[in-house]
């Protein structure tokens, strides 16, 4: 039996998988939150269009140029001036009209947008080596169960036609040139179909244009993988499970290449990172000093940014760490320390805050995309 099948059958038998992992991993290491912060933060630094204002955002990544930056957001706010978190209301079937994803040039005016009525939660982006755009969207359209609701009442009727939980491939003008997922993804208790995915959340390729993506978004969500297609979309191969144990993950949340060609997987309700060679074989776990990691960036000279946006006030486990950017150098190891630190200046907050993503341009400016302030902010040295 493969990971696969062995996720979903977590899904038929719960219990099976309370008793095994459950519970995430405690952070072995003291809190890293006393590193300098040599950077300013730059607000509204990103220029939307006249009637547009930022929804919610996880998703930013630099263009092939270095310097423009590209964003998948959620579609403005809503009628009663909150910032949306997804392009569909599920309630009424209606799609925001707001393209969803967004190009910014070096000086933050908006110069592309495409993706209008295709992607319900963008979460994760990834601009491949030719300049192509990728966005998971890990959310879709079926209805919820109604609230106070029996646990054994029937569960609502499918939608006609399911959207979500799918891959886009756009060309820098807005052109789809791949689609991964079966529309509505591979939901638990379905047959297994390791080409299709359950909230996705983040995407990365290498040279040779093979495709890896992670996925599991709610700690209780069976499905916690890590998986591999080849260019075409053929999928190859997939390691991983619910779990806290090596080589199991309790929402993997982003994925980054360090210059060995190793890929950074970041474990987020493990706090930690874990560390596969391109045919998917563990090499490392661990990392646990760079926090509770939403978003994870790597450089070309291997420095390493990992963005926290869910410790101290929001998670009372990881209550003694701070939220922000921790910054440190691959080439110090798994022990490596800290050497600098954006905090994030709320500390009383109950909901994500701080740079759920984050990318580093060629000039080493840092953009953090943000869940819970709707906000893109530019970081730059002082």
């Amino acid at each position: 039996m493969n990971v696969r099948s062995l996720a979903v059958l977590a899904a038929v038998i719960p219990v099976l998988v309370l008793a095994d992992a459950a519970v995430p991993a405690r952070t072995q290491v003291e809190p890293t939150n006393s590193a300098p912060n040599p950077y300013q933060t730059i607000e509204g630094w990103a220029k939307m269009p006249q009637g547009r204002e930022w929804g919610s955002t996880s998703a930013v990544e630099i263009d092939k140029d270095g310097k423009s930056i590209w964003v998948a957001e959620r579609c403005g706010k809503g009628p009663d001036g909150r910032a949306l978190n997804r392009c569909l209301n599920r309630q009424t079937g209606e799609w925001s009209p707001f393209d969803s994803v967004m190009k910014f040039d070096e000086t933050g005016a908006m110069v592309k947008s495409f993706g209008a009525k295709m992607i319900i939660f963008p979460h994760g982006i990834h601009v491949d080596r030719d300049g192509n755009i990728w966005v998971t969207d890990g959310h879709d359209n079926f209805p919820t169960p109604a609230r106070g609701a029996a646990a054994d009442a029937p569960a609502p009727a499918a939608p006609a036609t399911p959207v979500g939980h799918q891959i886009f491939k756009f060309s820098p003008d807005g052109k789809v040139l791949m689609t991964l997922g079966k529309a509505g993804g591979n939901r638990p208790g379905q047959p297994a179909d390791p080409s299709s995915f359950y909230q996705p959340n983040a995407i990365i390729t290498n040279a040779r244009g093979d495709i890896f993506v992670v996925e599991g978004h709610g700690d209780p969500t069976p499905v916690q993988r890590l998986s591999k297609f080849d260019r075409t979309g053929k999928f190859i191969k997939e390691t991983g499970t619910r779990g806290n144990g090596p080589g199991q993950f309790v929402q993997p949340h982003a994925l980054a290449f360090d210059s060995k060609g190793r890929l950074f997987v970041a474990d987020r309700s493990n706090n930690r990172i874990q560390i596969y060679d391109q045919d998917l074989n563990l090499l490392e776990t661990g990392w646990e000093q760079y926090s509770r990691i939403s978003g994870l960036w790597i450089d070309k000279n291997d420095m390493l940014y990992a963005a926290d946006s869910e410790s101290g006030s929001i998670n009372a486990a990881h209550g003694a760490w701070k939220r922000g950017i921790r910054i440190g150098s691959v080439k110090d190891g798994a022990a490596g320390k800290i050497q600098f630190f954006i905090p994030d200046p709320s500390t009383a907050t109950t909901g994500t805050l701080a740079a759920e993503g984050v990318a580093v341009d060629a000039a080493g400016n840092i953009y953090g995309a943000e869940v819970g302030p709707a906000a893109l902010k530019k970081y730059v040295k002082k």
